[in-house]
């Protein structure tokens, strides 16, 4: 899944004339499964890695780890500055605490593995779903 998932946003990267190279990831959720700081098999550890390979210049927020053994890899806090800032925010874990509407209304794009913005009516033209 997660080479599927790189190549997913890099489609989606691609839509908007962007590449994978050079491009600003905030990947949301970095846990095993939401609602947990577990991060044993999780796999956005190795969609991080694959970002990375290709060029991305990857942060990562997860409101129940802040730290992570992944080489150039960076907590960030989730703020209105962020989200304007990535060119592609990619949900790996759906943590129930975050406000999607709100991410969604903030970010450029949304790559969504997770369907956790199912409910967020308004921007889904920004939201791409496996």
């Amino acid at each position: 899944m997660p080479h599927y998932v790189v190549s997913y946003v890099g489609d989606v990267l691609n839509e908007v004339q962007k590449s994978l190279k050079g491009s600003k990831i905030l990947v949301l959720g970095i846990a095993y499964k939401p609602d947990t700081n577990d991060i044993r098999e999780s796999p956005a550890l190795e969609v991080i890695r694959l970002l990375q390979a290709k060029g991305s210049e990857v942060f990562f927020h997860d409101p129940f780890i802040t730290e992570v053994d992944v080489p150039g890899l960076r907590y960030t806090d989730l703020t209105e500055r962020m989200l304007n800032w990535a060119d592609c925010v990619v949900i790996t874990t759906n943590h129930s605490v975050y406000d999607y509407r709100w991410i969604v209304g903030q970010a450029k794009l949304v790559v969504d593995t997770r369907n956790a913005t199912r409910d967020v009516k308004k921007d889904r033209e920004k939201i791409h779903k496996l």
